[in-house]
């Protein structure tokens, strides 16, 4: 491993993803500042953070715990976009920003975890 869960190409789409996320619910009516809002921008961050602690913990089990809360948390961000896009909140580009960033956390998650596994 690298000397930081900073060099994860993983960890740095993730936190693009949550900056995507957070651009995307600024937007959003004010109304859903304590709703899909919040809980979106809370997932986001939680993916990139997630990431980040599993890197840092002593076992390799810890660590495939930790992205397999990463990858939960961007499940609820791809079913959050996709309830924000039938609501019609955000724009069409934002949402295929979005969407696309957490199709390629999701699979790099996937293989990430393959790959301890063994």
């Amino acid at each position: 491993m690298g000397a930081s869960f900073k060099e994860l190409v993983v960890w740095q789409r993730a936190v693009q993803l949550s900056l995507e996320i957070y651009k995307l619910t600024g937007s959003f009516p004010d109304s859903e500042r304590f709703g899909l809002t919040n809980q979106m921008r809370r997932a986001s961050v939680s993916v990139a953070s997630n990431i980040a602690e599993g890197y840092g913990r002593s076992t390799k089990g810890e660590y495939l715990q930790f992205l397999g809360h990463a990858r939960g948390s961007n499940g609820e961000i791809e079913t959050q976009l996709v309830i924000s896009k039938a609501l019609g909140f955000g724009s069409e580009k934002s949402h295929c920003l979005a969407e696309g960033l957490s199709d390629e956390v999701g699979r790099m998650l996937v293989v990430m975890m393959n790959k301890l596994k063994r």
